[in-house]
């Protein structure tokens, strides 16, 4: 079901034409009844006056800014009324109203297990607006419960597809390190799961994200790790570049080092250079070969 237009004209007319009606038919039945011989005529005609202003009633409705109306008569759907103000639409006919403002829900905070199976505790906070009135009212029973059970199941299906941290610069996107990259994913996987209620996403972020208590201690040791290994890789690879150049520098100079120099030369500058430590220079007062 799509939104239509419906049916409407300015409601100041109908309000009238009702206090009109009412006032002609309250007279009409008020004067014949004070009268010796009263007229059946005059009384049917003040009865028919009040149950068509009743009638012209029932047609009026107020939209407020950012809201809108579906109106629907006898379990059909007529179309909605989206201008603010006081219109007159079809009588008899029943209206529901439907919030167009800008909302936002924030999820609770959800314990799921993320790519690598660890335990990670992630919200995030949705920010919708409906934009089709007739599938928010008739292709969903309730289009705000809706919108909050699709966005936590998202939301755990999301963090499924990602692990909490990555350390190798080719690595796959993180939870922790990619925070844009999951929100834009989890929008577009939003809008598609929403898209059937006339919602639509205007935008989503993760607002809580943390390694479930019973595993948080371990894993920021775990952590510390990995990073001390993928420090002191970057230091014996530029301490490698370092001394290779440091060795062609030697050549160009015209300084030719044996192999058994060579060697000792290496070894001290990769322990000078790798050392958490500053270096001890020891001073060597004999010969290499000594």
């Amino acid at each position: 079901m799509n939104e239509k237009k419906a049916w409407y004209v300015s409601g100041y007319l109908a309000l009238l034409l009702s206090v009109v009606a009412i006032a002609g038919g309250v007279y009409l039945i008020i004067y014949e009844a004070s009268k010796e011989s009263v007229s059946p005529l005059f009384i049917v005609v003040g009865i028919i006056l009040l149950l068509l202003a009743s009638i012209c009633l029932s047609s009026l409705m107020i939209v407020q800014p950012n809201e809108a109306k579906v109106v629907t008569f006898f379990g059909t759907y007529m179309g909605s009324v989206l201008e603010s103000g006081l219109w007159m639409v079809l009588p008899l006919t029943s209206k529901t109203n439907i919030s167009l403002k800008v909302r936002n829900f924030n999820s609770q905070t959800l314990k799921v297990n993320d790519a690598e199976g660890n335990p990670v505790e992630i919200g995030a906070v949705v920010v919708f607006k409906v934009m089709d009135t007739a599938r928010a009212s008739y292709d969903v029973d309730n289009y705000e419960r809706f919108v909050e059970i699709q966005s936590e199941t998202a939301v755990r299906h999301i963090a499924a597809q990602y692990p909490y941290d990555v350390f190798s610069e080719d690595a796959a996107v993180s939870l922790r390190g990619n925070a844009d990259e999951v929100a834009a994913e989890l929008n577009r996987e939003l809008q598609i799961r929403l898209s059937v209620a006339g919602v639509k996403v205007l935008e989503t972020r993760l607002t809580h994200l943390a390694y479930a208590q019973e595993i948080a201690s371990a894993m920021l040791q775990r952590q510390q790790a990995i990073a001390i290994v993928s420090a002191r890789s970057k230091i014996v690879e530029g301490a490698v570049g370092m001394v290779d150049m440091a060795l062609r520098q030697l050549e160009e100079n015209g300084i030719k080092l044996d192999d058994e120099r060579r060697a000792a030369m290496v070894n001290n500058l990769m322990v000078a250079i790798v050392s958490d430590r500053a270096a001890t220079p020891v001073i060597n007062t004999g010969t290499l070969y000594g």
